[in-house]
């Protein structure tokens, strides 16, 4: 992906945002194990110096594949080529909307003539194995509800204010509705990109114009398998759906966090064989709300007494629990006595007693 480095490094406005969105268009190829070709690089430099439009880019690619019939029947390469130009044509407009419509058309336009489904929603049941889970399947939404449930969670996700939430909790938010919307899968196949850069646009609406788009060019495997490991739970071997590796990515995407990406770390085999709290479950609460198992603070005053400076977020990222559960057990520690805030809630500090 250091293949346009050179632009951002220059600076210059119009050929740094074209470098960004070229490589996120090519690095999200990484989701379905596909690598575009050197052909495409070249081209997407041509586009990026302002010697030819994404219309002529993609009549390029075309014609290429026409001419090199050998090389579409060998490989997917035809595919992560012209896909890639898309993605890099739909992230350089100005326009979205934030709808069902808007969802499906991103997946019409990624993979028209790639898929005879384009833009289709699945009329089918998916399975799909998974390395992080060690060849196990994440449980789909189930095909013939799949347009009522995208209708929903996007209704849904319009009626939500995010007035006064804090940036923690604006992200831990954000981890729950993408993880929701990816989950429907609602394509046969594309669905990780296609949600991927809906998701972007999404965070362009609401402001976030500077996200860093490396994450995705360069971890965009890691983003699809913290979506799978938000989706996935097997209580009978002690295993949890957790959404602290979509926080993680999320909080280095948007706040510039600088959290370890590692996709090793999420596999199901590796997560078992921790010593710490990462993969447990959260707080078991009685039918009237109190807290069953209280030892549940201590790996939480642990991890203050590391960095007294630690975020709500980065507790929940660390500690693999909900936000909502950090902030109830915080809040229970300082009735207690046990805990304290000393300073504002940006720039204080906590003080175990």
């Amino acid at each position: 992906m250091e293949n346009f480095d050179e632009y951002l490094r220059q600076g210059e406005p119009n050929k740094a945002e074209k470098a960004k969105v070229w490589k996120t268009a090519i690095g999200l190829q990484q989701v379905d194990g596909l690598t575009p070709s050197a052909y495409l690089i070249e081209t997407a430099r041509q586009n990026i110096e302002g010697d030819i439009t994404f219309e002529e880019v993609k009549a390029r690619i075309e014609q290429y594949y026409q001419q090199h019939a050998a090389l579409a029947a060998d490989d997917r390469t035809e595919e992560a080529d012209k896909v890639s130009a898309r993605i890099a044509e739909i992230l350089s407009e100005q326009t979205f909307t934030f709808s069902p419509a808007a969802y499906l058309n991103i997946h019409k336009r990624l993979f028209a003539d790639i898929y005879p489904f384009a833009g289709m929603v699945r009329d089918y049941n998916i399975t799909k194995k998974e390395w992080v889970l060690n060849g196990e399947t994440v449980l789909y939404a189930s095909a013939g509800l799949l347009q009522e449930i995208l209708a929903f969670e996007i209704e849904q996700e319009k009626k939500f204010s995010y007035k006064r939430l804090s940036e923690q909790e604006i992200i831990a938010h954000l981890a729950s509705f993408v993880s929701n919307l990816w989950q429907i899968h609602l394509f046969g196949e594309g669905n990780t990109r296609t949600t991927a850069i809906f998701l972007i646009q999404y965070l362009r609406k609401l402001g976030f114009k500077n996200a860093n788009n490396n994450l995705f060019a360069n971890h965009s495997w890691y983003f699809r398998n913290a979506l799978v490991r938000a989706n996935y739970e097997d209580l009978s071997r002690g295993i949890y759906r957790t959404e602290q590796f979509l926080i993680r990515f999320l909080s280095n995407l948007l706040l510039e966090t600088n959290y370890p990406l590692q996709n090793r770390e999420m596999h199901i085999e590796a997560a078992n064989q921790r010593t710490d709290p990462v993969n447990k479950p959260p707080d078991t609460v009685n039918a009237l709300g109190d807290t069953v198992n209280d030892t549940v603070s201590t790996p939480l005053l642990a991890l203050i007494q590391q960095n007294n400076r630690v975020t709500a977020l980065e507790m929940s990222a660390r500690l693999g629990w909900s936000l909502s559960t950090v902030k109830r057990k915080i809040k229970e520690l300082k009735s207690s006595g046990k805990l304290e805030r000393l300073g504002s809630d940006k720039n204080g500090y906590w003080s175990v007693k």
